[in-house]
């Protein structure tokens, strides 16, 4: 059985990250269900395990957080689905390389109800978005911008953290770091690629696709 939550308020991060710590422990002690859980941050940063410092260049803008994950430096607030994803491995396969695909599948597949074609790039950690409405690169590709994140981090092979889709946030709010380290690429989200989708549409499709790709 997965528990789902879900926080109407905005929680703060090192509350979020006492729970999923606590929930994984119980989760590999077999005392607990696995959990995904939907919320919202205050705007902050957090450093993934491969996060450079130089990569942070506002660092008074918002609190910056070691995250302990995967990744370097993502963008958490108000208008982005964040979702962490605590389930246990030890049940599902240990394969972390095939987990890391699974969510992948599950925003493009999340995106995919919304007529949007997410897309996944080697070397580039996330899910990205072609931009056919803006000017050819320098080198001729098509311009790509970010809109979904994902970043794992593995407790006796229960998963916690997980992924961040941009419904609507403020994507000036980005500007303080250069997002997992990728300089050549912007970022967007659902509203900003003129679709009129809200929070809770979101979350409908996220629900919807978890059992699709997950199982259950």
């Amino acid at each position: 059985m997965v528990e789902w939550i879900h926080s109407d308020t905005l929680v703060d991060y090192d509350q979020a990250l006492s729970f999923m710590e606590n929930r994984a422990e119980a989760i590999a002690r077999g005392d607990a269900d696995e959990c995904i859980w939907f919320l919202e941050h205050p705007p902050l940063y957090t450093a993934g395990t491969s996060a450079k410092r130089e990569d942070l260049t506002d660092p008074n803008r918002f609190p910056v957080f070691e995250a302990k994950r995967g990744g370097q430096y993502t963008y958490h607030g108000p208008g982005q689905r964040v979702v962490y994803v605590m389930l246990d491995l030890n049940k599902r396969g240990k394969d972390i390389r095939a987990f890391v695909k699974n969510l992948e599948a599950w925003v493009i597949a999340t995106l995919a109800d919304f007529n949007l074609s997410g897309e996944i790039r080697d070397g580039r950690v996330g899910v990205w978005i072609a931009r056919d409405d803006k000017p050819l690169q320098a080198n001729g590709h098509k311009a790509e911008d970010k809109i979904a994140a994902i970043g794992i981090r593995l407790k006796r092979w229960v998963s916690f953290h997980g992924i961040s889709v941009n419904v609507e946030p403020d994507l000036s709010h980005f500007d303080g770091i250069v997002p997992c380290g990728i300089t050549e690429h912007g970022v967007t989200s659902l509203v900003d690629l003129g679709l009129p989708v809200t929070m809770d549409d979101v979350d409908v499709a996220l629900k919807r696709q978890f059992g699709e790709i997950f199982g259950s």
